[in-house]
């Protein structure tokens, strides 16, 4: 994934091969090698990187030693995660434990709604993986429209659907692949999950 990522980058922001070489000092068959995903750069050359490409590092860090499923490349996983930005936390809560079941999670965020239950109940936490692929019905966080969501993310022949868990309350959000939305992550576990 991360080789799937610097190409994105690199082409998103309109920079060449012979630029990015230039300013982290690897020669543009090695960088060629890792955009195809032979190759994983070191932490270092991978610091470099992101500085020649005006990007911060850890949001692309998130990305190493993951694969990307053809699904995944079909919704054009890359083009939704968020590179160049972090996620803003307005009210911060302190920390919480981190469960051994949730080895990956990078924070926990509150329920604030009923949107998922049964599956994570309101005011209990759900541990989320920063920049983690999706699968077909997988959790994750999203950004969509200025919010943050807890939602169920489904892949259909004519777009992606973010489903709630109360379907009866609230409709499915219908997206297409072009708009605008991030993954943030995928949730990894909560305090109240109720089955898998």
């Amino acid at each position: 994934m991360l080789g799937h990522m610097i190409a994105y980058i690199r082409k998103d922001r309109k920079l060449t091969k012979a630029s990015i070489s230039k300013g982290t000092n690897i020669n543009t068959g090695h960088l060629t090698h890792i955009e195809k995903g032979e190759r994983n750069p070191s932490h270092k050359v991978l610091k470099n990187m992101c500085k020649t490409m005006g990007i911060p590092y850890r949001p692309l860090m998130y990305t190493y030693d993951r694969e990307v499923t053809e699904e995944q490349e079909s919704y054009k996983l890359e083009s939704h995660i968020a590179y160049d930005k972090i996620p803003a936390v307005d009210l911060l809560g302190g920390f919480i434990e981190c469960p051994l079941s949730a080895p990956g999670a990078c924070i926990a965020v509150k329920m604030t709604d009923i949107s998922m239950e049964p599956k994570i109940k309101k005011d209990s936490y759900a541990y989320v993986e920063f920049n983690a692929p999706l699968d077909n019905k997988d959790i994750g966080l999203f950004f969509y429209q200025n919010q943050y969501l807890i939602r169920r993310f489904i892949v259909r022949k004519d777009g992606i659907a973010l489903r709630s868990e109360n379907r009866a309350d609230i409709p499915d959000i219908c997206l297409d692949p072009k708009d605008a939305f991030y993954i943030v992550g995928k949730v990894v576990g909560s305090t109240d999950v109720t089955e898998p």
